[in-house]
């Protein structure tokens, strides 16, 4: 019960701001122009990390703001809630008033500050909108000692939504690269085997035996009768019974066969015949 206590009074506060910066004068219908309550207690709002050249939003990363809360109060104070929402130029009234763009989530807190003491509270939000200028109103829902609720503007200035940087070292956007890479890659060499290779057919090896006798012998033709019957390893083949080679490129002394040398046989001694009787 008391959860749904807090988030119904906190959703009322959020709502009467709204509204009530709604229904300002056309030149001073800002957001968050709300109530100032009637409690002692000043708010303020730092962004640790994004208030480099102003206050820039970027999209897909968390936005951490700083809330600084100081109790001047005789009592503690309870933070409650904190929300906020995006506001930009109303196209109906051709920018005079303001409408919300977008509601920011609203996170439940339940710390309380001692009586003159300061609290800091971080509150975290992300955007994804167009790059654009846009007021951002944050407010903290704080109850008294006695359980009133009490609403504070925390933030109510001009940002600026943003890209976030684009880093050649992005190991998403290398995983991108080399992912379509590859498609590229396998499309190229799938057109290459399909359609190319069709078009530029192979040059035939060289024949077997008797082509490549003929192209041995600088195509000439060769007459049957000097034709031999040539069985190798590619099959059966027909060469020429004189020359079937080009000896141009062959040294001379390997030409030359060497005579064989005719080794006369010794004299076979002559047998003696039987003595005569």
């Amino acid at each position: 019960m008391g959860l749904f206590r807090f988030s119904t009074v906190a959703l009322i506060a959020l709502q009467l701001t709204s509204t009530f910066a709604q229904d300002q004068a056309p030149l001073e219908n800002q957001p968050g122009a709300a109530k100032t309550p009637n409690l002692a207690v000043k708010v303020s709002t730092s962004f640790p990390s994004s208030e480099i050249f102003g206050v820039k939003l970027v999209n897909g990363h968390p936005t951490q703001a700083l809330l600084s809360i100081i109790n001047e109060e005789p009592k503690p104070v309870n933070v409650a809630f904190i929300g906020g929402s995006l506001w930009g130029p109303d196209p109906k009234t051709n920018g005079e008033s303001q409408r919300i763009v977008r509601n920011l989530t609203s996170t439940r807190f339940n710390v309380q500050i001692p009586a003159g003491e300061k609290e800091s509270v971080s509150y975290s939000f992300a955007t994804e909108l167009h790059p654009q200028d846009l007021r951002l109103l944050l407010v903290a829902v704080l109850s008294s000692a006695d359980g009133t609720m009490y609403s504070f503007n925390a933030f109510n200035e001009t940002i600026s939504i943003v890209e976030p940087d684009a880093s050649f070292f992005d190991m998403q956007l290398i995983f991108l690269y080399l992912f379509l890479l590859a498609i590229f890659l396998g499309t190229l060499y799938f057109v290459y085997k399909t359609w190319i290779t069709t078009l530029f057919p192979q040059k035939a090896r060289g024949g077997k035996g008797g082509e490549r006798a003929r192209k041995s012998l600088g195509g000439k033709k060769i007459d049957p009768a000097d034709q031999v019957a040539v069985t190798g390893a590619d099959g059966p083949a027909v060469t020429s019974g004189a020359k079937a080679y080009d000896e141009s490129w062959i040294p001379a002394h390997h030409l030359q066969r060497p005579e064989a040398k005719r080794v006369k046989s010794a004299a076979r001694p002559k047998s003696r015949g039987k003595p005569e009787a």
